[in-house]
C-alpha cells in the first residue's frame, strides 16, 4: 500500500511541475507572434530603453506591451517600407491591437510585480536574460531558486508571503 501511495504522490508531483513548466513557459513551441519584432534592432542597435516601450513597468505589476499607437509613432516613418512595419500599418489603420503570443508567465500561485524592481534598479536583463541580443523573445524560466539568490544577495526579504499569496 505505501508503494501505491508513493507511486501516486510521484504522478502529483509531475503533473505539478508540468504545470508549472506551461505556465512559465509562454506560448506552444514554434507558436509565431503576429508581427516579427526584433528586441536586437530596437533595444540594441538603436538602445530604446525598456521603459519607452514597456512603459507600465515603473508604476504597475505588469510591464505591458506597447500600444500601436506608440509603435506607429515612430514607425510613420522609420522602416515605414519594410513589411513587417506595413503589418503593423495595417493594424493602426484597421484600428486592430496586435494579439501578441505570450512568451512570459508566472504561475498563479506567485504574485510578482515589476515596479518595486524597476524602481530599486533591478535591470531588466537580470530575470529576462540578455534581451538586448535577442531577435525573438526567448522564454526563460524564472525560477524560484534565482530569486531568492538574488533577493539574499540584495538583502531583501525573502518571507514566502511576499510572492506567495
Amino acid at each position: 500500500m505505501t508503494r501505491g501511495k508513493v507511486i501516486a504522490g510521484s504522478g502529483v508531483l509531475v503533473l505539478f511541475i508540468g504545470a508549472v513548466f506551461l505556465a512559465t513557459s509562454g506560448g506552444a513551441k514554434g507558436e509565431k507572434q503576429p508581427v516579427a519584432f526584433s528586441h536586437k534592432i530596437h533595444a540594441g542597435e538603436y538602445k530604446i530603453a525598456c521603459e519607452y516601450c514597456h512603459s507600465y513597468a515603473r508604476r504597475a505589476g505588469v510591464a505591458g506591451i506597447p500600444t500601436v499607437q506608440r509603435c506607429v509613432g515612430c514607425h510613420k516613418i522609420t522602416a515605414a517600407n519594410k513589411p513587417e512595419v506595413q503589418k503593423l500599418q495595417n493594424h493602426w489603420n484597421q484600428k486592430r491591437s496586435i494579439q501578441w503570443v505570450k512568451v512570459t508567465s508566472m504561475p498563479d500561485f506567485v504574485f510578482f510585480e515589476h515596479w518595486p524592481h524597476v524602481r530599486a534598479g533591478v535591470k531588466c536583463q537580470t530575470c529576462h536574460g540578455p534581451i538586448e541580443t535577442m531577435e525573438e523573445t526567448q522564454p526563460n524560466s524564472l525560477i524560484m531558486s534565482e530569486c531568492l539568490a538574488c533577493h539574499r544577495k540584495e538583502k531583501v526579504s525573502i518571507d514566502c508571503v511576499i510572492c506567495h499569496r
